[in-house]
C-alpha cells in the first residue's frame, strides 16, 4: 500500500510538467479494524484533479498500470475502479468577458480581478458548462485582511459569508440580467 502512495504522488504525473496544474491525488486509507490481524482487504481511495480532461483520462490510465503493477510485484491482486466524479470547469471566453465587463460597471475596474489561478475543486456548475456557455466566478466575500471574511473557500466549517456583500453581489446580478436581456 505505502509502495502504491508513494508511487502514484510521482510516477503518474511524471512528465506531464508542461500542462499547467496537472493533478492532485487527495488519498485516503482503510484496511482492518484490529492492530494485530493482518487484513484480508484494503481499500485506497483517490480524488484524482486536473485542469485538463485529457490529462485526467492520462493519469487514470498511469493509476490503472502503476497499481496493477505494484500489486503483480507483490503477489497480490488488485482492483481498480473510476467514477467519473466532477468535470473539468472551463470558462468560455465571451461569457467571461462579459460577466468581467459588468463586474466593472458595478464596482470599478479596480475592484475587479479578471483572471486568477485555477482550482482544482469540485464544482457542480461544471456539469452545466459542458453543455451550454457561460463563465464561473466569485462575488467577493473579502480575505483575512477584512476581518477575516472570506478568509476560506466555501464548504468549509470555517466558512463566513460577509452578509455586506449582498447588495453589491444583488446589484451584480440584476445587471447581468439586464444587459444579457437587451
Amino acid at each position: 500500500m505505502a509502495q502504491c502512495l508513494s508511487s502514484w504522488g510521482y510516477q503518474v504525473t511524471r512528465g506531464l510538467g508542461g500542462t499547467g496544474v496537472v493533478g492532485q491525488l487527495r488519498r485516503g486509507f482503510r484496511a482492518g479494524q484490529a492492530n494485530n490481524v493482518i487484513p484480508q482487504t484494503a481499500t485506497l481511495e483517490l480524488s484524482v484533479r486536473s485542469l485538463d480532461r485529457d490529462v485526467r483520462k492520462l493519469l487514470n490510465q498511469r493509476i490503472e498500470e502503476l497499481t496493477q503493477a505494484q500489486a503483480q510485484g507483490f503477489g497480490v491482486r488488485a482492483e481498480v475502479t473510476f467514477r467519473g466524479g466532477y468535470p473539468v470547469l472551463v470558462n468560455t471566453a465571451q461569457e467571461t468577458d462579459f460577466a468581467t465587463q459588468v463586474g466593472v460597471e458595478v464596482v470599478g475596474a479596480e475592484r475587479v480581478v479578471a483572471h486568477t489561478d485555477a482550482l482544482t475543486d469540485s464544482e457542480d456548475f461544471a456539469f452545466m458548462l459542458e453543455q451550454v456557455p457561460g463563465s464561473y466566478l466569485f462575488i467577493g466575500n473579502g480575505d483575512a485582511s477584512t476581518g477575516g471574511h472570506g478568509a476560506c473557500m466555501v464548504h468549509n466549517p470555517n466558512y463566513d459569508f460577509d452578509d455586506s456583500n449582498i447588495a453589491v453581489g444583488s446589484e451584480y446580478w440584476v445587471r447581468l440580467t439586464q444587459r444579457y436581456l437587451v
